[in-house]
């Protein structure tokens, strides 16, 4: 028999408005790797070109790959600025 015990919550509850939100790019058929590490680099902070091709391999290789973890605010601006830019988007995550 298992028991399963609760732990007290650390912060406030956020409504789902706090902690940390991914963004989660797709794989698709008609974007190339080079627009996509392009991008990555253009639009996410601290990404270079050359992670920009490693997370490229990886939506490729995967299906899927978070890009960027952080604010929801941040979140929403990255991702809608990655899918203008013609990216194959997943839905915002919260974890």
């Amino acid at each position: 028999m298992s028991l399963t015990v609760e732990l007290p919550r650390t912060d406030l509850p956020s409504g789902g408005l706090g902690g940390h939100w991914r963004v989660v790019v797709l794989n698709d058929n008609h974007n190339t790797f080079d627009h996509v590490a392009e991008t990555l680099a253009r639009v996410v902070p601290g990404v270079t070109l050359a992670d920009g091709y490693r997370i490229a391999d990886r939506i490729h290789r995967t299906g899927c790959a978070i890009v960027w973890s952080g604010p929801r605010e941040d979140a929403e601006g990255y991702w809608e600025a990655l899918e203008r830019a013609g990216l194959t988007m997943g839905p915002l995550e919260t974890g």
